[in-house]
């Protein structure tokens, strides 16, 4: 090193001391965004992504800053395996060094990310999975989510049944037997006079539903009216597999979960059937969701599917969280969102301090008669308020 890159560097130095600490460059916010983009339920990841973005563009006026600190988005495929899952987790806190990380499309793969947070003392939102046991008996400090939870779908589809009988098919893993056992305690809390007369748990991957259905319409067809059969499922619906068996000839009446959009599209013969939804494009009326709806449609020549607003919503709480808590520090950012409100595109939501699950409302709809376009597929009965949503809270805390 010569004498004039020594002097030189000295000057940089005795300058660089001087300055204010405003004036040097805050490290980035870091995030890390895992995702089951490929597998099973990819469809319902890339929506995921593509919310998340788009949320956090809104929301940061296109700058992709908060408080003056760039943000960082790092995306991370687990395929929606949990030992996948739990490693890239692990990965983004130890070797990415991100603040927050958000995810996964698998509730069995979210779980297996839980214990990580609390290895690392990350906060990790949870976004899209459902599973109770995540803010259940699963739950630690760290954990936060965004998604609503299987009983938060079981109560809202609990509140359209006031007597009669039910039976249920599901996917047989986490996500379809908690939806399951969500739905037996929804009815009672609801105080329902419905009687499930029936479970079917069949394969993630199945494709063919022709015992589980004559078993459920055995289970049925004799049992008090009205006869209802709640589809709860994961990925592609068997609905329409369902309804070519003609369940109506023994008075029985399909009450699906909402579903992607592309799903819902092959509905249309069954107008007039009912069910509740997290989210549909047309439902909420709000500045945020009017500007996403827009936009998402000019950029996909479609309007935002309901993964595609969770996405959004977590970004939502990324956001006002790092705002509140003014750092990435972790103790800082809990703080900041026990309790904390935070806008969407279906409005406001609110993480509750006991188990830091977003509490919001969901939508009970009726497939349309007269549907103006492809994508004009549900009709609002009514807006379920969290305030009629009775979630038990169920961690250990």
């Amino acid at each position: 090193m010569n004498k004039r890159t020594i002097v030189s560097a000295a000057v940089l130095a005795a300058f660089t001391a001087t300055l204010p600490l405003g004036a040097m460059a805050a490290p980035d916010l870091k995030v890390a965004l895992i995702a089951g983009k490929t597998g099973v339920l990819e469809a319902y990841a890339k929506e995921t992504e593509t919310g998340f973005m788009m949320g956090l563009e809104y929301l940061t006026g296109g700058k992709m800053e908060i408080n003056g600190r760039k943000l960082k988005v790092i995306v991370k495929d687990d395929q929606s395996k949990p030992d996948l899952g739990r490693t890239l987790l692990a990965e983004a806190y130890g070797d990415d060094k991100v603040d927050i990380a958000v995810g996964t499309t698998s509730s069995g793969s979210a779980i297996a990310m839980l214990p990580v947070a609390a290895e690392y003392k990350k906060v990790l939102i949870i976004e899209p999975a459902v599973a109770d046991a995540i803010t259940g008996d699963k739950w630690n400090r760290y954990i936060f989510r965004t998604a609503r939870n299987s009983m938060q779908d079981a109560l809202s589809a609990a509140a359209t049944l006031k007597g009669g009988s039910v039976a249920f098919l599901a996917q047989d893993y986490a996500f379809g037997k908690d939806a399951i056992k969500a739905g037996k305690e929804a009815l009672a809390a609801t105080g329902s006079k419905a009687k499930v007369v029936h479970e079917e748990y069949a394969p993630q991957t199945a494709t063919d539903f022709t015992a589980s259905a004559q078993r459920i319409f055995a289970a049925l067809k004799d049992k008090p009216q009205p006869r209802v059969l709640g589809i709860v499922w994961a990925g592609p619906s068997p609905m329409n597999k369902i309804a070519d068996m003609q369940p109506g000839r023994y008075g029985i009446a399909l009450a699906p979960g909402g579903n992607i959009l592309p799903v819902m599209k092959t509905w249309r013969n069954y107008a007039g059937t009912e069910g509740t939804i997290y989210y549909y494009y047309d439902f909420p009326k709000n500045k945020m969701n009017d500007w996403f709806v827009a936009e998402h449609k000019k950029r996909f020549k479609a309007p935002p599917d309901m993964f595609t607003a969770g996405g959004f919503a977590a970004a939502s709480a990324v956001v006002t969280a790092f705002k509140k808590a003014g750092s990435g520090d972790t103790e800082k950012l809990i703080a900041a969102m026990e309790g904390m409100d935070f806008e969407t595109p279906k409005g406001k939501m609110s993480f509750r301090k006991q188990d830091h699950q977003a509490m919001q409302s969901m939508y009970h709809f009726r497939i349309k008669k007269t549907q103006k376009d492809e994508w004009d597929l549900l009709e609002l009965v009514r807006e379920i308020p969290a305030s009629e949503l009775p979630v038990p809270v169920r961690n250990k805390r």
